[in-house]
């Protein structure tokens, strides 16, 4: 289980640790996970994010991450 001292998702991802498609593994883990975080907050994401994430898509949210890279 990721702890809150780990780096979250969108930290490893621009950090270039963890492929993309990653996001799809933190999300079921926060899923099975008994954190009170939403998860946007587990994933490191803001709201602009996660936004792009839910009504457009994987793409969109790839999209926006790699502009901060």
């Amino acid at each position: 289980m990721i702890e809150n001292t780990e780096k979250k998702f969108k930290e490893k991802y621009l950090a270039g640790e963890i492929e993309f498609e990653e996001i799809d593994d933190y999300s079921q883990e926060w899923g099975f996970s008994d954190t009170e975080m939403t998860l946007r907050e587990y994933l490191g994401l803001n709201a602009e994010e996660e936004d792009a994430w839910v009504s457009v898509g994987d793409e969109a949210l790839q999209e926006l991450l790699d502009k901060q890279k």
